[in-house]
């Protein structure tokens, strides 16, 4: 196949340190990254790394920055003027966003492209808030006194963001406001490093936004405990967000989280075929099975097991596996490391020992790069270990069940609660168990369906606090209550 040669003008990452972005400027340091390519396992880039010392002077440069006291002096217009030319800046650059993102993650280019320009689309939702954020005037019991309430942005963001969705999950925590210090994935900088630069351009005021890749243990544990962050967003794995808390009791700074996921979808036995044997088997192999709310536990109803089951393992035996950049293009790229690899095929190994069997998939494809078949499992029982742990790749389990009542605690029998999924034709029934099932979000004949407007986030350990819409302006503000005599 074909490749594409195009990378961002000027980029050779190799040979060329990409800096840090502080305060508007570029830094590099002696400690670096070394970033490999996930689709041959070459080297992809060299990355300055940041440690104490330059998370120290992001947050100084972020901290300045909200201390100006231009920024809270500007208008709404200007303030939402800025973040839709920041959707601009992406829309003007979406070719070599996509590029970067597909070099670093692995995911098809197509994807990778449907990402970025998903970040705009969630820029653009956000330029129209600033101007609608409104406080109160609130009657009190002393007729004398003005009672109003102000809406304020919270201040210094330290932002923590994936690898699995670098550019988008970066928007979901930037387009609310505030000044931040973004410590994208080491694994996937690239594209946050890049966006800093047509930020500027776009008018972001220097020192908004802070770009600083670096290790967990020094840059993120930094950002958690620094008594000048007023606000941690991080989307990750359930250990760091453990950490990030304990970190937080310094100062008693607002964290949100979004963690871990361990979805159940389930197949009725009136629903749509058609629609649900397909939207199950990319409700999980969707983004190489690389996301938190992959639908990775299927329960499907006894009456159809058979023809679902079928179903899902022709479409996994059907699909392409390749590298992101080849053209045409692949179904599904590489997972993100050869660490990951080994993980995901010890699940599938140990599921064999416990008794599961593999109906297709469960090997490395090829020697060069992270590939893994598309994996489906049978004869899963819930307590086994790849029935309870989060995989993040593309292994999806079997699961046979009879009985309404009987799946809904199954399903809710993790300590998880990102999203479930159902498929059915009964209204009655879908109102029943959505108002029984503990996720954030139900998709219902359809799955992974999200909107800027929309919130999105977990119950239990996948997390707490809402991104997007309205309750994101409330995760990134305070309310201040005024009383004048």
């Amino acid at each position: 196949m074909a490749k594409h040669t195009f990378l961002p003008e000027g980029a050779n990452f190799v040979q060329t340190v990409q800096p840090l972005r502080i305060g508007g400027k570029s830094f590099d340091r002696a400690d670096r990254l070394e970033v490999l390519n996930p689709s041959d396992g070459k080297p992809l880039a060299t990355i300055a790394r940041a440690g104490r010392d330059e998370t120290g002077a992001a947050i100084a440069a972020a901290k300045a920055a909200f201390d100006d006291g231009s920024r809270t002096t500007m208008s709404a217009h200007d303030r939402g003027r800025i973040v839709w030319n920041l959707a601009d800046a992406i829309e003007d650059n979406v070719e070599a966003l996509a590029q970067l993102d597909t070099l670093d993650n692995g995911k098809p280019h197509e994807k990778a492209r449907g990402d970025v320009e998903w970040s705009a689309r969630h820029f653009r939702y956000f330029a129209g808030w600033p101007d609608q954020i409104e406080g109160a005037t609130i009657p009190v019991s002393t007729p004398d006194r003005l009672k109003y309430t102000r809406i304020s942005p919270v201040g210094v963001c330290g932002l923590i963001t994936p690898l699995n969705y670098p550019l988008s999950m970066a928007s979901w925590k930037l387009a609310p406001g505030n000044t931040v210090v973004l410590k994208p994935s080491e694994e996937t900088s690239l594209s946050a490093l890049y966006f800093a630069d047509p930020a500027l351009e776009a008018g972001l005021p220097p020192s908004v936004l802070n770009v600083i890749p670096g290790y967990g243990r020094d840059a993120g544990a930094v950002l958690a405990a620094h008594d000048h962050v007023a606000k941690i967003g991080f989307t990750g794995s359930n250990n760091v967000g453990r950490h990030i808390v304990a970190a937080s009791t310094g100062n008693l700074k607002k964290v949100s989280l979004e963690l871990g996921g361990k979805a159940g979808n389930v197949i009725f036995e009136d629903a749509d075929l058609d629609r649900a044997i397909p939207g199950a088997f990319w409700a999980n192999f969707g983004n190489n099975g690389q996301s938190c709310m992959a639908g990775a536990r299927l329960y499907i109803h006894e009456n159809v097991y058979d023809q679902v089951r079928d179903g899902i393992v022709a479409l996994a035996k059907g699909i392409s596996v390749g590298p992101g950049l080849d053209q045409p293009g692949h179904d599904l790229g590489p997972v993100i490391n050869e660490r990951q690899m080994t993980k995901i095929l010890g699940y599938v190994e140990g599921a064999v020992a416990e008794g599961a069997s593999i109906l297709t998939g469960g090997t490395r494809q090829g020697r060069e790069g992270w590939f893994i078949l598309p994996t489906v499992i049978d004869a899963v029982e819930d307590r086994m270990t790849i029935a309870c742990e989060e995989v993040f790749g593309p292994v999806l389990t079997l699961h046979r069940f009879n009985d309404d009542a009987d799946v809904v605690a199954r399903v809710n029998a993790t300590p998880y609660g990102l999203a479930v999924g159902l498929w059915s034709r009964d209204i009655t029934r879908l109102r029943r168990m959505a108002d029984a099932l503990l996720a954030g979000t139900i998709w219902v004949n359809c799955w992974g369906e999200t909107d800027a407007a929309s919130p999105f986030g977990g119950m239990k350990q996948s997390g707490y606090g809402r991104e997007m819409g309205k309750d994101a302006i409330e995760l990134y503000s305070e309310t201040k209550s005024i009383w004048l005599a």
